[in-house]
Order: C-alpha cells, then sequence, then structure tokens
C-alpha cells in the first residue's frame, strides 16, 4: 500500500507493532465538507507530525495569584452535572471521569486564559476515538478534543487538541498513556452583530505541553460531529465544559483568568 509522506509519522509505529497498517484510516468520507475541502473527520486528511514534548511534569503547575480556581484537587463545587452536583470521582489530588456525565462550572466566562490538566489511563483500552476520549468545551461548545494520541491513529481533526470536527493541531504533542499532560488556552469569545450575524468568530491559542498547536485559529462555529457548524447567536459569557465519553480521563490543576 502506498503511503503518502504527510501519513507516515502518524502510521510508523502501528507498522512497527503490527508489520502492517489498517485497511483504512478511522474516519468518513460522506460527511459535509469543510471550506477547507476535507470532509468532516475526513479519513484521508494528513496526520500532524508528531513532536516530542519532553517529560511530563512532576507536579501541578503554580497557579497564578488573580486566577479563578476552578479545581484544586479537593472539591468540584465550582462545578455541577446534569442533574445537580458534579459526581466525578476525587482522588489523590484529581477528578476523574466516571460515567456520570458531562460537568460544566457554574460561573461563566468570556474572553480567558484557562489551564487544564489532564491525563488518559495508563492501561490502554480500544483504540482510535475509543481510547482515552474526553473534551474541553468554551461556553459549553467550542470543543478542544481530549485523546490518547500517543501512537493512536484516527481522524486528524478528532486527536488530542483539535479543535473537534474543524482543524487538526499543527502537530501532536501527546505525551504517553497515563502521564500529565497541559493544555493552555487563550479564547475569545465571538461577536454577533444585532441581526444575529457575526462579527467576529470564536478564536483560540491552543499551548499543549508547551508546544503551540493553534495560533488564534478560528472557530467555524460550535463543534459538531459529523456536521458542519453553524453559529447562533448567544450571550456574552457561558460555561467551561468536560466531556464525560465514558473513558476514564483524569483532570487536576483547572484555573481560568478573565481577560
Amino acid at each position: 500500500m502506498r503511503i503518502a509522506p504527510a501519513m507516515l509519522s502518524a502510521t510508523a509505529t502501528l507498522i512497527a507493532v503490527t508489520g502492517s497498517l489498517p485497511a483504512q484510516s478511522p474516519g468518513y468520507t460522506d460527511t459535509p465538507k469543510l471550506p477547507s475541502g476535507w470532509h468532516v473527520h475526513d479519513s484521508g486528511r494528513p496526520h500532524p507530525r508528531v513532536v516530542d514534548p519532553g517529560p511530563a511534569p512532576a507536579k501541578p503547575a503554580p497557579v497564578p495569584a488573580d486566577a479563578i480556581v476552578l479545581f484544586d484537587g479537593k472539591s468540584l463545587n465550582a462545578w455541577r452535572g446534569r442533574k445537580g452536583d458534579a459526581k466525578w470521582s476525587i482522588r489523590d489530588g484529581y477528578a476523574e471521569v466516571n460515567r456520570t456525565g458531562d460537568i460544566q462550572t457554574k460561573q461563566e466566562f468570556g474572553d480567558c486564559q484557562l489551564h487544564v490538566e489532564w491525563a488518559t489511563p495508563a492501561e490502554v483500552k480500544g483504540d482510535s476515538q475509543g481510547r482515552g476520549n474526553s473534551g474541553v468545551f468554551l461556553f459549553g461548545r467550542y470543543e478542544i478534543q481530549v485523546l490518547d494520541s500517543y501512537e493512536n491513529v484516527t481522524y486528524a481533526d478528532g486527536q488530542a487538541a483539535a479543535l473537534y470536527g474543524q482543524q487538526p493541531p499543527l502537530v501532536n504533542a501527546c505525551r504517553k498513556p497515563g502521564e500529565w499532560q497541559t493544555y493552555d488556552i487563550l479564547f475569545r469569545a465571538p461577536r454577533f452583530l444585532d441581526d444575529g450575524s457575526v462579527k467576529s468568530p470564536a478564536r483560540v491559542t491552543v499551548i499543549h505541553n508547551g508546544i503551540v498547536v493553534h495560533d488564534c485559529q478560528d472557530y467555524l462555529g460550535p463543534s459538531a460531529h459529523r456536521n458542519l457548524p453553524k453559529y447562533r447567536k448567544h450571550g456574552p459569557k457561558g460555561p467551561i465544559r468536560l466531556q464525560d465519553h465514558g473513558n476514564p480521563v483524569r483532570f487536576r490543576n483547572i484555573w481560568v483568568r478573565e481577560l
């Protein structure tokens, strides 16, 4: 099978381990097309090259004095679940997804700097989108994907740090399963005109494990699975949401600074 150069970094390890390639890269070719010309979750979209971000931090990063602490390793009081209190498991300074549903902040934010530390399970189970899947949503609708993308082939716009369904990261900076990773996110909320049309889109800069993976990247609209995004006018602020996708992903040291 002939492999395009851009696909080599995403498949080299798979060849080394199994001695063969999958019949087809995960993804779709029957979904709507994005302005880039690629289908949403296009199975043929080139995968970002892999970059080693260096060793995982030994302890959580310091919290700025003016930050609003959303999770300090002890309490989820700043969050709520679908039906009342957030019920994710808490132990050893982290909260773990436990199939009780998404959680979102009680407080709402607009333009902000968000810091999130996360880790996928050390024991690898599943593949593609079934491996360490979660997500960080600004305004509860603009997703930055969380996924175990270490030697795990999936569609490019669904890997770790992708603007889900829209834009892959510039590089794959994922650490090994079980190791702590960081997202530092600068988010600019969209602005709307009185008639509901978009004056300026949502825009994000994402630093994954110290590496810039999105630089002032526009969202085409709220994140969607197998569908095109479409803006609808909403308020100047919204909650931060963490996704329960059924995988026991861990989170710690979450804080935000309003801009």
